[in-house]
């Protein structure tokens, strides 16, 4: 608009320069034009948006993160002042990757799936204390902590046939310790569970050995059989 406003008082200047007194009239035009750029400017300036689904603190240069939390709307601001800090409080999903060793000491590769949104009313701590970007400061490092903990506590074949206790205690403690941070967990489940290769070994081996155990079974039963037909 700015841009618009001077490209068209050059052109109307360019058109005058023949007449003093044309070019004073214009040049009135172009004062009054220009203080109009510079107030449309200003206005725009201190001016912000919050949409919805998001809240807004604000920073202030002189007195640091003020305390309230901005709701939706257009809102006004100081300019070169004040600074928004716009923030989703929408639930959104993280995928976190985490090999852990269970009790029998087999290694699990762990993929966790969490549905997290901040508390609105913590914003402001959350800017001061971690920042913006909160969740990728904070819950990688519980979530490795928290599977370290539990995992350590169930066999290998363990989690697999009791995956929905394990789901549920890995859910709890996130909670207790996300809420620490001011951040609310709606959703914990285990997503992908991948044994290491030793383990693969084992169970195929384990397997085997099944298979050649039922198929003793079978020869024994069949020599028997043999040895009845033989005496009758």
């Amino acid at each position: 608009l700015i841009f618009s406003f001077f490209s068209l008082t050059s052109r109307l200047q360019q058109n005058t320069q023949g007449s003093r007194q044309g070019g004073d009239f214009f040049s009135g035009i172009v004062t009054l034009v220009t203080g109009a750029a510079t107030v449309a400017y200003g206005i725009s300036t201190a001016l912000y948006n919050v949409d919805a689904g998001h809240r807004a603190v604000l920073f202030n240069k002189f007195t640091g993160v003020e305390n309230t939390v901005i709701e939706e709307g257009t809102h006004l601001r100081i300019p070169m002042i004040e600074e928004p800090f716009i923030f989703d409080i929408r639930t959104k999903p993280q995928t976190i990757r985490s090999p852990t060793g269970t009790r029998d000491l087999q290694t699990v590769d762990i993929t966790l799936r969490v549905l997290f949104r901040p508390i609105a009313s913590h914003l402001p701590t959350i800017l001061t204390t971690l920042g913006q970007d909160y969740d990728e400061r904070v819950l990688p490092s519980i979530v490795n902590e928290t599977l370290k903990s539990v995992v350590a506590q169930f066999n290998a074949s363990e989690l697999i046939t009791q995956r929905e206790q394990v789901s549920r205690m890995i859910g709890q403690i996130l909670t207790n310790r996300a809420s620490d941070f001011h951040i609310i967990l709606e959703d914990v489940s285990i997503t992908h569970l991948t044994f290491g290769k030793e383990y693969n070994n084992a169970v195929e081996a384990k397997q085997v050995a099944q298979q050649e155990a039922e198929r003793a079974k079978f020869l024994v039963k069949q020599a028997l059989q043999d040895k009845k037909s033989t005496i009758i």
